[in-house]
């Protein structure tokens, strides 16, 4: 009977797993193509890159496009100029972020929920809605036109996000660690350096990935708030479209130099961002 009872139960999980694992295809094959087809049109000639009937694989590879790109505006100082951005930004937002998370996350005050649903509000709040706001004030200030007002503006939208994000992975750690610490001797800020801060590492690590992404591929404000001269790399792919029309192959080899960034941070910390993703996912 147990033997007739389990035989059945195999061939189940066999066709759930075969199940789960088309789904993972699809949804891999569903998030990698446009990052293909990118790079399948930027080692297209020109000409096959408007074909009305396109191949799936290139025929010819050129890297033409590449060198065309790089000779359209200023590259090296778009890039320059987002990476200063984007860096700042996630420097800044894991510092202060991590202790307004620590913050809500350990410790009980007036306001608190207050705090929290502020923080999830203000992530609810389109961007394009603040542009008008954000180009006043920065006028205001005199930092229109500056790295510096940029850098404030994306902080924030990014700053939130952090906050929320770290405090899921605070939460997580159990108090009684900290408690068991500071019985051994540690102050309360030993405790957090030596045995929470450790665990918070590859969380930290995932956040940085995701706020330095945001930064990276923000597009609408840099564009209202820098001029030619101080454009970013995303504002710099719009010298691709003119009155002429747009150059197709040489914007996808452009977008395809701006992933590269972006690929190799993900390459560098993809273990401790796996570590930090499912490090979030559990309770305690």
């Amino acid at each position: 009977m147990a033997a007739s009872a389990t035989a059945p139960a195999r061939p189940r999980r066999k066709k759930s797993k075969l199940g789960w694992n088309l789904l993972g295809l699809l949804v891999f094959v569903t998030a990698g193509f446009p990052a293909y087809w990118m790079l399948n049109t930027a080692l297209k000639p020109a000409k096959d890159a408007i074909d009305p009937n396109p191949h799936f694989f290139p025929r010819t590879f050129t890297l033409e496009n590449f060198r065309r790109a790089l000779d359209i505006g200023d590259f090296w100082g778009s890039i320059g100029r987002s990476l200063i951005v984007s860096l700042v930004v996630v420097v800044i937002g894991i510092a202060v972020g991590l202790l307004a998370a620590l913050a809500i996350s350990r410790f009980a005050f007036r306001g608190r929920k207050i705090v929290i649903v502020g923080i999830l509000a203000v992530q609810m709040i389109p961007l394009v809605a603040m542009i008008i706001p954000v180009f006043l004030l920065l006028n205001d200030l005199g930092q229109y036109d500056k790295l510096t007002g940029l850098i404030l503006t994306y902080l924030t939208f990014i700053l939130p996000f952090t906050v929320w994000t770290l405090r899921g992975f605070i939460v997580n750690v159990p108090k009684e660690l900290e408690e068991a610490a500071m019985v051994d001797g540690c102050s309360r800020t030993g405790a957090f350096l030596r045995v929470v801060f450790p665990l918070l590492a590859p969380g930290m690590v995932a956040t940085s990935v995701y706020g330095f992404i945001q930064a990276w591929n923000e597009y609408l404000y840099a564009l209202m708030l820098m001029s030619q001269n101080h454009q970013t790399a995303t504002v710099w792919l719009s010298s691709f479209t003119t009155q002429h029309g747009t150059e197709f192959a040489p914007m996808m080899a452009g977008s395809t130099l701006m992933a590269v960034p972006i690929v190799a941070l993900f390459l560098l910390v993809q273990r401790k961002m796996a570590a930090g993703l499912t490090a979030g996912a559990v309770k305690g």
